[in-house]
Order: C-alpha cells, then sequence, then structure tokens
C-alpha cells in the first residue's frame, strides 16, 4: 500500500500539553507491545496486566488486533501489504494515546522486526516491547479457534508459524515465557519493569 503525504497540512499544537494532561492523570503515557506468535499469551498476559494498573487507579487502554479490525482497519486484508499497514496505522493510534497520558497496551503478532523497529521510531522512549515467547507446537495446543490446524491443512494462506514467517525480536525491554511461567508470574514481570522504568507506575 502506496502512502502518500497530503500536501499543506500542518500539525497544530493543543493549548493543553501532554505534561499537563499526564499530571491530572498522576501517570506516564506509554505503549506496551506485546508481539509473539498466535495463542502465545499475548492478550492473557496484557489483559491481566490492565486490570492490575486500573485496580491501582490507572489509565488504560488495550487495542486487540481483531477489535481493531473489526471497525478502523476493516478494509484491510492479511496480505503482508496490509498487515504493515494495519500496523503502521495502529502504531500512529497508540502515540495519541500516549500523548493523551495513557497506558496503552496493544496486541499484536507483528512478525517482522522492521515493523516494530518503525514503531519504536515513531514512540521513541514511549515504545516498551514485550516478547511474549512460546514454542509453536505449545501455541497450537492453545488454539480454540483452529486457525494453526486451518492453516495447515491449507485453508489459510500466510499464517505465521506456519507458512509466514516470525522475527522474533532481539532487544524486547520485556521477554516472557509463557509456556514456563504462570500469567500472574509475567503480569508482575511487566509491573515490575514498569515501577522501575517509571516512578508513578
Amino acid at each position: 500500500m502506496n502512502i502518500q503525504k497530503p500536501a499543506n497540512i500542518t500539525w497544530h499544537d493543543g493549548a493543553v500539553t501532554r505534561e499537563q494532561r499526564e499530571g491530572i492523570l498522576g501517570q506516564k503515557g506509554v505503549l506496551l507491545w506485546f508481539t509473539g506468535l498466535s495463542g502465545s499469551g499475548k492478550s492473557t498476559v496484557a489483559n491481566s496486566v490492565a486490570k492490575i494498573l486500573h485496580l491501582q487507579g490507572r489509565l488504560t487502554y488495550l487495542l486487540d488486533g481483531d477489535n481493531v479490525r473489526h471497525g478502523l482497519n476493516k478494509d484491510l486484508g492479511f496480505s503482508l501489504a496490509d498487515r504493515k499497514e494495519n500496523i503502521r496505522r495502529i502504531g500512529e493510534v497508540a502515540k495519541l494515546f500516549v500523548d493523551a497520558g495513557m497506558i496503552t497496551l496493544a496486541c499484536f503478532i507483528s512478525p517482522l522486526a522492521e515493523e516494530r523497529k518503525n514503531l519504536r521510531d515513531l514512540l521513541g522512549a514511549d515504545f516498551i516491547e514485550i516478547y511474549v515467547d512460546c514454542d509453536l507446537a505449545v501455541c497450537e495446543t492453545r488454539d480454540p479457534k483452529k486457525l494453526y490446524q486451518k492453516a495447515r491443512a491449507g485453508q489459510i494462506k500466510d499464517f505465521t508459524g506456519i507458512t509466514s514467517p516470525y522475527e522474533p525480536p532481539l532487544d524486547a525491554e520485556i521477554h516472557l515465557h509463557t509456556a514456563n511461567f504462570t500469567v500472574e508470574q509475567c503480569t508482575s514481570q511487566v509491573l515490575e519493569f514498569l515501577t522501575k522504568k517509571f516512578a508513578v507506575i
């Protein structure tokens, strides 16, 4: 998908700054980007983290891959070009959420290192990459939608882990091993990182 930069458009700063919004919320806007194979536990851990942060009085929002495709990205398919555009759009939306002072959690397979680098370049220090690491064999046992089964039967093309590659992060801020540790343990690992990284979380 060829993205043309529109002409005659200027960014307008608002009268209220990000720092002022964060001051009211008492927190730091940040993007927690959960990447990993389908079935690795991205959404499960992210929801657990979001729930605890909410109970602590933090404002959060979770962007889920399937949910986003019901609206914002319903015009996109699953070709390589469309999947790249899917991640690009999510990155731009997440940047706005972070600017609003929200702790934003995003759960997307995002299999290509280039896509994740683009997100890091876009958000800078606000981008926290979380690699949800789980062996393919284990992911296939956690397959309620039978996606892996369909992919192996040739019913789904370009399925990550089967017929399309997944490039594991090499420098993720947080590395979760969801086959070896419980949801609670993985949640604690994320929260401990946030506590050390951002004093207001």
